[in-house]
């Protein structure tokens, strides 16, 4: 079958439909152009497909925080709402600036395992720390230097310091990047 006999048959069987079924097209539609707006209508209803796709953000926000941290190599890699950077396995912070919660924006630091974060030495390095409302409380060990604190870049900055001395006050090893143990085979 040529191509123009090809797409005349496809096109009668999108107006009739196949035996038991209703057609593709309803018979007010008479465009080509309407017709294929129709059929992916109707293939959007049909995959749950709302609307055009939020374009993702393809770089970190405050680029001058991994500039910083440039001599330790770092890693940045999308997580949640935000920009983790890794130094080697560790996570040492999370970039954040998303329009939903921005009260949760800035730097948030990995304490690690050790750091006892009632020290007042943390207070002192870093005097606008708080909490993260996000997490609720459940994840004592990250907190934030809010964006809209007057003092954030140069807190950031101080942080940056600290992470390029090897502070072992910050970073984690993730769960999932720490090795486990080799399952025992059954015999």
């Amino acid at each position: 079958m040529n191509s123009p006999n090809r797409a005349q048959a496809l096109w009668r069987i999108a107006r009739a439909g196949l035996p038991g079924e209703r057609p593709l097209i309803p018979a007010h539609i008479s465009s080509r152009c309407a017709i294929l707006f129709a059929l992916s209508l109707r293939y959007a209803a049909r995959h749950r497909i709302s609307g055009p796709a939020k374009p993702k953000r393809r770089f970190a926000p405050y680029p001058f925080i991994v500039e910083a941290l440039a001599s330790l190599e770092p890693e940045v890699r999308p997580m949640f709402s935000g920009f983790a950077v890794y130094v080697g396995e560790k996570i040492v912070l999370m970039l954040r600036d998303s329009p939903k919660h921005p009260e949760d924006n800035g730097v948030w630091l990995v304490f690690s395992e050790t750091a006892s974060l009632a020290d007042p030495g943390i207070r002192q390095d870093l005097p606008s720390l708080r909490l993260i409302n996000l997490l609720g409380g459940k994840i004592a060990h990250w907190r934030l230097i809010p964006a809209d604190s007057a003092t954030f870049e140069s807190e950031a900055l101080h942080a940056c310091e600290l992470l390029l001395k090897h502070d072992v006050r910050f970073g984690r090893i993730p769960k999932s990047r720490q090795t486990r143990p080799a399952k025992q085979r059954r015999k």
